[in-house]
């Protein structure tokens, strides 16, 4: 059984890479190998289960482009992902902890990749790679850099001031206020960000709580008003107000402007 499977372990690797294919359906090997439905099955096991191979999902997995030299193989994040997601036709962009430690926001190297995307919602394993998909509107996605792999994939980003967006407008989700108001502050004076991007995208991709809290945060540290009118003309006068810490007591002063409760301490 060894000397048999070694054999289409061969069959199965020479046949990828000679047509350098990095994924592949079981059915297709499986007709193009001239194997049983028993000898597939096993054969993707032990692919598997020796790390040669990452399955995606039921009948579907990464190959790597090279065999590795005495380890196992595990693809990386933006592979799985574009395998998931992005050979369906769908839409995706890597957010959250792994965004906020990519641009310096904090230190943190999370265990998993959280992605916005338009197809899937929960979580996924892809060989060692945790995914945490969260499922938004195509409209939620956008302003994203675009990064490739060493191997050549293409992958991509909420980029640097969407990332301070949704730092306010997933807050619950990433545990994120009040830190991402101090973000906003440091990357508007070392100038990695604009005000008037900050506005623009907050208006494209917020709510009407994130318009507030970011209005309301750029009026505090001193940007002008005539940046900050887009998300002044977005939003309407309002006799409800949120606080601008939604984990700390709910009481502090009043600002009509933006309907915020200021119940920080500054």
């Amino acid at each position: 059984m060894k000397q048999i499977l070694g054999k289409l372990e061969t069959q199965f690797f020479a046949y990828v890479q000679m047509r350098n294919l990095v994924i592949v359906r079981a059915d297709e090997m499986q007709r193009a190998l001239g194997l049983t439905n028993a000898q597939t099955l096993e054969l993707f096991r032990r692919l598997t289960k020796g790390r040669l191979i990452a399955r995606v999902r039921p009948g579907l997995y990464l190959v790597p482009s090279r065999l590795p030299l005495g380890g196992a193989w595990t693809p990386s994040e933006i592979a799985a992902l574009n395998a998931l997601i992005s050979r369906d036709g769908g839409q995706y962009q890597i957010c959250g902890p792994n965004a906020f430690n990519r641009y310096g926001f904090d230190n943190q190297i999370p265990n998993r990749t959280y992605a916005y995307n338009d197809r899937i919602s929960g979580e996924r394993r892809v060989g060692s790679v945790l995914l945490t998909l969260i499922e938004v509107s195509r409209e939620r996605l956008g302003s994203v850099e675009e990064v490739k792999t060493p191997e050549g994939e293409i992958g991509f980003y909420s980029s640097r001031v969407r990332t301070l967006v949704d730092a306010v407008y997933d807050w619950s989700r990433f545990n994120t206020l009040p830190r991402a108001y101090s973000w906003i502050e440091n990357e508007l004076k070392a100038k990695r960000v604009k005000a008037a991007d900050l506005v623009k995208v907050s208006i494209s991709y917020g709510d009407i709580a994130t318009i507030r809290r970011v209005g309301f945060f750029l009026t505090r540290i001193g940007i002008r008003k005539s940046v900050l009118s887009g998300l002044i003309g977005a939003i309407r006068p309002t006799t409800s107000f949120i606080p601008l810490y939604p984990n700390k007591a709910q009481r502090g002063v009043i600002n009509r402007r933006w309907g915020i409760l200021d119940n920080g301490d500054w």
